[in-house]
């Protein structure tokens, strides 16, 4: 029966994968960045996105959501809000883009 244990040259146990840096590839930038630290999101979305967006793009996601969350008027603490959230993050990461208000003009700079 094998030694379910790893060892290096050294004889000593192989480190665990999850100490060493998460890299995912990125469906923003499409190449390997490094992932996030931990799941930032409850359910099926947030494992999708910790499995598929660097910490660079989901800089850009906390960016945009705080306009989503102002352009939206949501509460962060009602469900249907963060149902919307959801939706929003989920076309963002992985369909059309993230769809602004009617109402929305950008600011100027």
């Amino acid at each position: 029966m094998a030694d379910e244990k790893r060892s290096d040259s050294a004889g000593t146990a192989a480190q665990p994968a999850t100490q060493g840096v998460h890299m995912v590839k990125c469906v923003k930038f499409g190449k390997e960045m490094p992932g996030l630290d931990r799941i930032p999101w409850k359910g099926e979305i947030g494992k999708r996105v910790y499995d598929n967006v660097s910490k660079e793009a989901w800089k850009l996601w906390v960016e945009h959501s705080k306009m989503i969350m102002n352009e939206f008027r949501l509460n962060p603490l009602d469900p249907n809000g963060m149902k919307v959230m959801e939706e929003q993050m989920e076309m963002f990461f992985f369909g059309e883009g993230s769809k602004l208000p009617e109402s929305y003009v950008p600011p100027k700079h």
